[in-house]
């Protein structure tokens, strides 16, 4: 066995063990800086027996760290700064001690290109992928065993236009993730209408073009999921869930399906997640201005059936995310300055508004972490 197939398996072993014995976790909390009173990354300490969440302390002080990925180990975060300096904007790497939270800055790079708003980790744990939103490219850099950022391995500029001329002039990365098996990066590109697909090489860290999933014209991919076979993809210009299927060799990738994300036409709405539920069962969108999660099933054939609506007390539903154990759902209300608890109806999908709140400003970003026993 290869030493990086042995740490991706000790990596997921590791995680599958802690997560499933786990109830209590940190929260971490990526937000929007300036006017808005917040300092940067936030954490709080979540009970998933009862669904309580704690008050939100300052964990690292960052400018509007906008999105954040935790190792497969645990022990590093990482995040971005939507800055657009020379060279791009900050990737940051932070040690991270799971008992306590407290997080240590271990040094930044940057992203290559303007507006860095997405980053994510190889199964791994050797790299980490970056979407640049304003200059519409993707970045992918090494990651050391002490966690610090190295060098940028790979950086692809992307090309071309869509037919939105007020939002799809030039590309727009916005989300870039590894496969399961770690051997492709996916990458959405909303001002080109498509999931840029490319063969990853571990070894070396480079990219290789492979055939995009093609969105509908005008729909703005911002954010996708993965699920068997399938990859669920967020429109953000359009207020659609689009489920894609891909061959990767057989060059089978079509959208077999579009539904819309919100219960009437609301004009101005925009969607920004797209998750699927821990059980697989359910693909949830968030609609910003519709200010609510709406809910999908997941059929048999991998298709989707519209569900309903999760609502309540939400205001600009940026990011959320569903707890390990599938039961509760934290909304993070963008210009409510507040993030809020849900509870999950494992059957039909919908959520319960308990009422427990805690106060952040410009939150858009949820990750979880398990609390070792």
């Amino acid at each position: 066995m290869s030493l990086s197939r042995f740490l991706t398996t000790a990596a997921a072993l590791l995680a599958a063990a802690t997560t499933a014995s786990a109830e209590e976790y940190w929260v971490y909390l990526g937000t929007y800086t300036g006017q808005n009173g917040s300092k940067g990354i936030y954490r709080a300490k979540f009970d998933a027996a009862t669904g309580k969440l704690g008050p939100a302390e300052l964990a690292a002080e960052m400018g509007s760290p906008s999105f954040l990925a935790i190792h497969p180990t645990g022990k590093f975060l990482y995040a971005v700064g939507e800055g657009n300096g020379k060279d791009g904007g900050a990737v940051v790497a932070f040690a991270l001690d799971p008992k306590t939270g407290a997080l240590t800055k271990i040094n930044e790079n940057k992203s290559g290109g303007p507006g860095p708003c997405h980053i994510s980790i190889h199964s791994s744990g050797t790299h980490a992928i970056v979407a640049n939103y304003g200059g519409g490219s993707t970045a992918v850099f090494s990651l050391g065993a002490n966690g610090k950022i190295m060098e940028r391995t790979e950086f692809v500029q992307h090309a071309g236009k869509g037919p939105n001329d007020d939002r799809q002039k030039g590309p727009h990365a916005h989300c870039a993730r590894f496969n399961d098996a770690g051997s492709m990066a996916f990458v959405a590109d909303l001002g080109l209408d498509r999931v840029k697909v490319f063969d990853f090489d571990q070894t070396t860290g480079k990219l290789s073009p492979g055939e995009d999933l093609v969105l509908p014209p005008g729909s703005g991919p911002r954010h996708f999921t993965f699920g068997g076979g399938c990859v669920y993809v967020c429109g953000e210009l359009d207020s659609t869930v689009n489920v894609v299927t891909y061959d990767l060799k057989g060059g089978g990738n079509k959208v077999v399906q579009s539904l819309s994300t919100l219960p009437k036409p609301t004009p101005g709405n925009s969607t920004a997640e797209c998750i699927l539920s821990p059980d697989g069962k359910f693909v949830y969108v968030s609609n910003r201005v519709g200010d609510s999660i709406a809910v999908f099933k997941v059929n048999s054939d991998r298709k989707l059936t519209a569900v309903g609506h999760i609502t309540g007390d939400i205001k600009i539903p940026r990011n959320f995310n569903i707890d390990p154990s599938g039961r509760w759902m934290l909304i993070a209300s963008q210009d409510g300055g507040k993030v809020g608890v849900w509870e999950l109806n494992s059957a039909t999908g919908l959520g319960k508004e308990t009422g427990n709140t805690v106060a952040v400003n410009g939150c858009v970003c949820v990750k979880f972490l398990p609390i070792p026993k």
